[in-house]
């Protein structure tokens, strides 16, 4: 498992697209392309009141990834460092077997470059100590950038809390 995950707090997400912006041109992809997409879907609540659902997809850098398994040449392989799941560039022949394997459909195919790329959590960026893109351009901060588990747990303990004062429901 990656040792880093990028959360999104949909509280906090206004669903500007930010961070897909950020990620385009960090990556230099063309648009309507993202390594890292915002779903979002307008909704309402009971009493009617306007709200948005949320979501943000990215590679899961998958324990047992799917897409290592399916590349023939190697191109893809897995930091044992930092967890992630990367793909060399140079290795890659654009054989798309990757993409057709990932149910989460996180490698894509970049027709300028005739190459598969994914993210990465800007590799670039945190070697010089930044965040991601998409982290680093979310208007609202409705996406950080954290250690893996670290939400979970923070979401355990507040819910312990609000437990504590009777008020569990403040969670829904």
């Amino acid at each position: 498992m990656a040792e880093f995950t990028i959360k999104l707090d949909a509280r906090r997400c206004i669903g500007c697209h930010a961070c897909e912006m950020h990620c385009q041109a960090q990556n230099q992809l063309p648009a309507g392309m993202s390594l890292g997409r915002m779903e979002i879907q307008p909704d309402r609540t009971e009493e009617g009141c306007p709200i948005l659902l949320s979501a943000f997809a990215t590679c899961l850098h998958c324990d047992q990834p799917w897409c290592l398994a399916a590349c023939p040449t190697g191109a893809i392989r897995k930091d044992p460092d930092t967890g992630l799941v990367l793909v060399e560039d140079t290795l890659c022949v654009g054989c798309k077997a990757c993409i057709e394997i990932c149910p989460w459909s996180a490698p894509q195919w970049d027709d300028a470059r005739a190459k598969v790329i994914k993210c990465d959590f800007c590799q670039a960026r945190r070697e010089q100590g930044l965040e991601p893109a998409c982290v680093a351009g979310c208007t609202t901060r409705a996406l950080s950038y954290e250690p893996a588990g670290q939400a979970s747990r923070r979401a355990r303990v507040k819910y312990a809390r609000q437990v504590a004062s009777g008020r569990p429901e403040l969670l829904q």
